[in-house]
């Protein structure tokens, strides 16, 4: 908690923020101006945020007037890393963020943003445990539904697009939320840095992945490359994931590979999207990541009913969660050690 009577050398406290005279016991941004925030974690929920206040000791509480009930304040530490948690869903991620934007005085046209969350992961690309960063995020939900049970012979689901005939139709882009595509570069640079981090597992994790006759499903964690569809609803299932693969390869034009689901990413991402059109962020400079705690179909014999219920028996929550800050560490180490190079941009090498 950042107080007015607080005595740190000047120096450091400089990397962190221009302080005011503050009379609350934590800093108000409405009332005070602030810089030097180099990145910000963008978590979902206490469970996700945990590691990265932990391993990055984020005891500065910021208060901004807006943000989730339950997680009022941003955390911060002197290198000029930041955490804010959304609550989890649509409507909760929309609003945290917008708040984050538009209630403080925080100067974050230079900031870095990694959305960092838990995921169902397809058992075809990735694994509990591992953690993907994402070069496109398509919203599953925007779309026509009929119940499956009245849906015409023939269609493999009963979801296809707004404005067209049946599944496999792209639609017209009228919402604009659609499709989100992350910066090719900051992507790279992501992958790169973090491809060899080591990652962790558990014995629950490893034993239920024995469970699936085919890799990457049976083999150990990794950091991979691959794309999220996000939605309030927690769906899962074959038929439904079967979805969810030909959404994203028809939403990006069979550019996208779809491999873990979300519940914020595309609310998130329009938010910083405005944001950017209003000059208060660089959209070039967001990142997301997610790590799976939970596959999105089960295995052979098993029931979809069967592997959603009981998805915390898999033993993937603690790897996935303890997995977003180490996939994470490299990118966000590199932005503080190279800040000056990082400010103005992805940097080359």
């Amino acid at each position: 908690m950042i107080d007015s009577r607080f005595k740190m050398p000047v120096p450091r406290l400089r990397t962190i923020a221009k302080l005011c005279a503050v009379g609350a016991a934590a800093l108000t941004l409405n009332s005070c101006a602030y810089d030097g925030v180099k990145v910000i974690v963008i978590n979902m929920f206490q469970g996700e945020a945990q590691p990265f206040i932990d391993r990055y000791d984020l005891k500065e509480k910021v208060y901004i007037s807006g943000l989730s009930p339950d997680a009022p304040n941003m955390l911060c530490n002197y290198d000029g890393i930041c955490q804010v948690t959304t609550g989890m869903g649509y409507a909760n991620a929309a609003s945290t963020i917008s708040a984050l934007l538009y209630r403080s005085k925080l100067d974050l046209s230079h900031t870095y943003f990694v959305i960092a969350g838990i995921a169902g992961i397809d058992p075809r690309q990735g694994t509990v445990g591992s953690a993907a960063w994402a070069r496109y995020a398509v919203d599953y939900g925007l779309s026509h539904e009929i119940d499956a049970r009245e849906m015409p012979a023939g269609w493999p689901y009963g979801y296809f697009g707004i404005g067209t005939k049946g599944p496999g139709e792209k639609p017209p882009m009228d919402y604009r939320t659609e499709v989100f595509q992350l910066n090719e570069t900051l992507l790279q640079k992501a992958y790169t840095l973090s491809k060899s981090a080591t990652l962790e597992d558990s014995p629950e994790a490893i034993a239920f992945r024995k469970n699936y006759a085919y890799a990457p499903a049976n083999q150990p964690p990794a950091v991979i490359q691959c794309d999220v569809a996000s939605a309030d609803t927690w769906w899962a299932g074959r038929n439904l994931g079967q979805r969810a693969r030909d959404w994203v390869k028809t939403m990006t034009d069979n550019k996208g590979n779809y491999c873990t689901t979300a519940q914020e990413d595309n609310a998130t991402l329009e938010v910083l999207t405005r944001g950017a059109r209003a000059g208060k962020v660089d959209f070039s400079r967001v990142a997301l990541l997610r790590a799976g705690s939970d596959f999105d179909r089960p295995y052979d014999g098993q029931s979809a009913s069967d592997g959603l219920i009981n998805y915390a028996q898999q033993g993937g929550f603690v790897p996935a969660t303890h997995n977003l800050v180490n996939a994470a560490k490299p990118l966000l180490d590199d932005i503080v050690q190279h800040w000056p190079q990082w400010k103005q941009g992805v940097p080359a090498n």
